[in-house]
């Protein structure tokens, strides 16, 4: 969760700080708009605090949309539902679970607010499942000026997509209504093998099950592979998680093996390939996510996905032999195409690629390293996870840029949203 103390801030991680003069929790939108018109510039928009750049950070306003949730309206027939933007995914899960209706898919963490994850492009993995943002049909925005704006993709389908990735540049996203379909059951496995045999079959193998994702574990040769399917089996239990335990058993043998990669790699390869298999049937919303209690500092870069393959040979190969003091697994998810002008998966299939380090050590010359192959192989970072690109860099990446940009001037002319980061980030001159 994000920490508020007074008037200080800082994100889940601990990576990113902020001492603004106002921490604003207008409960309606009159108050809302007179914030926006009234409070110490920029605004910022603060969810939970699960990105890791300067997204939120501001020395005039952080706004917190906490109010602005629940479940407000829903559709049975269209199975479409009218949400606060404030809602956390996993409160929201329940909510939609208990009218019949059900996201058609999930990331592997449910804290965030749903608008930050709209926001940021926040995504699941699955070739024919897009981001969160790809179910919006219509949204409620106060702007810049604090008019409040409705739009529906019928209506006003370029503003839907320049601002269904927003980044909170473009005002205060409210409400929004999502497109979901009827609840439904996943049957999850998970298994081990070895990565080179996945990554010599990439394409196939990721594209063999409604969701397929897997992790590489450093130094084990071993991919923990993860599979699955809607299906009609009765729901059974879900295995106890024990990621957190995984992960201080890693650091451990990093940090009193690291002079002996060979028994390292020996030990946690052997490790890793006796993992028991996992094979059960749950509902939705109890199968996507799991709980992340080590705290982390992220990079995730977005490929093409035929370079998939290509591109995390070269990360593994980096990280074992010049990085060997990290210990946690890369995570390797593939997303659909989409029409949203600043989403990364922006008219491409793609295929993410997370690289993580323990939040207490220093990332940046392993994410700085990784990034120069990303970015060697088309990549396109992921909005809310470290990256080092500007405006220049990423206006080349996106085909309607220009257009995008354009539509954030009509919705906040006077750059109320726009803090120092955000001009750098999107080429706006304050």
């Amino acid at each position: 969760m994000n920490i508020a103390i007074g008037n200080d801030w800082q994100n889940w991680s601990g990576s990113v700080t902020a001492q603004p003069q106002l921490m604003s929790h207008p409960k309606h939108l009159e108050q809302l708009s007179t914030t926006i018109k009234t409070a110490p510039g920029p605004i910022r928009i603060a969810g939970t605090g699960h990105s890791f750049t300067p997204l939120v950070k501001s020395q005039g306003t952080i706004l917190s949309l906490d109010y602005f949730s629940g479940l407000i309206s829903h559709d049975n027939d269209k199975l479409q539902a009218r949400i606060g933007a404030g809602t956390k995914i996993g409160a929201l899960t329940k909510l939609l679970h208990s009218v019949g209706q059900a996201l058609p898919n999930m990331g592997d963490i449910d804290k965030q607010a749903f608008g930050g994850g709209l926001g940021t492009a926040t995504h699941g993995s699955g070739v024919t499942l897009g981001a969160y943002h790809t179910q919006l049909t219509a949204m409620q925005i106060v702007d810049g000026r604090g008019n409040v704006r409705e739009f529906d993709r019928a209506a006003h389908s370029d503003v839907m997509d320049a601002m269904g990735a927003s980044l909170g540049a473009f005002g205060a996203v409210t409400e929004v209504t999502i497109q979901n379909m009827a609840n439904y059951r996943l049957r999850r496995r998970r298994w081990t093998e070895p990565v080179d045999g996945v990554l010599d079959q990439f394409e196939k193998r990721m594209s063999a099950h409604r969701s397929s994702e897997f992790y590489y574990i450093p130094f084990s040769g071993q991919a923990l592979f993860l599979a699955s399917d809607i299906t009609e089996a009765p729901a059974g239990t879900r295995p106890p998680t024990e990621d957190d335990d995984a992960l201080g058993t890693l650091r451990k043998l990093r940090t009193y093996l690291q002079r002996f990669p060979w028994l390292r790699r020996k030990l946690i390869g052997t490790a890793i390939a006796r993992l028991p298999k996992e094979d059960y049937v749950g509902e939705w919303l109890n199968v996507y996510a799991s709980e992340r209690n080590v705290k982390f500092n992220e990079m995730e870069y977005h490929l093409p996905f035929e370079e998939g393959a290509t591109v995390l040979r070269q990360i593994i190969r980096l990280l074992e032999e010049k990085f060997p003091h990290v210990y946690f697994p890369i995570e390797v998810r593939v997303v659909a195409p989409d029409s949203i002008w600043l989403s990364p998966f922006y008219k491409r299939a793609s295929c993410s690629i997370a690289i993580h380090h323990d939040a207490r050590e220093d990332p940046h010359p392993y994410f700085r390293a990784a990034e120069a192959i990303f970015r060697a192989h088309g990549g396109r970072p992921h909005w809310g996870k470290m990256h080092n690109l500007k405006a220049k860099d990423l206006s080349a990446l996106y085909p309607r840029w220009a257009d995008a940009m354009a539509v954030r001037r009509d919705m906040d002319p006077d750059n109320r949203f726009v803090s120092p980061y955000l001009a750098d980030l999107l080429g706006i001159d304050l």
